[in-house]
């Protein structure tokens, strides 16, 4: 993995900064509100709203597809109960 030196980091950091002003001005200027929909969903779908245990984000459509698979698990029974998961945890 190649590491920045500061001096790269600070260009990135400022390339960033101005990508986002840029974005910010485009998004001023839209009249369309089906446009502006469009945009709004690009960003709940991709901004980062969660972590796993392991620190890493998720997106709110990985947040969602979790939570779907969650839910299969618990219908066809594959989670362990409170009570049982104190019995095995005795055992470490």
């Amino acid at each position: 993995m190649k590491t920045l030196s500061l001096l790269e980091e600070n260009f990135v950091r400022m390339d960033l900064q101005n990508t986002k002003l840029d974005v910010m001005q485009k998004i001023m200027g839209v009249s369309t509100p089906s446009l502006l929909e469009k945009i709004n969903d690009i960003l709940d779908n991709e901004m980062v709203v969660a972590y796993t245990v392991d620190g890493k984000p998720l997106t709110k459509a990985m947040y969602n597809e979790r939570l779907d698979l969650a839910e299969k698990q618990l219908q066809s029974g594959e989670y362990i109960t409170q009570e049982d998961l104190e019995k095995e945890a005795e055992n470490w």
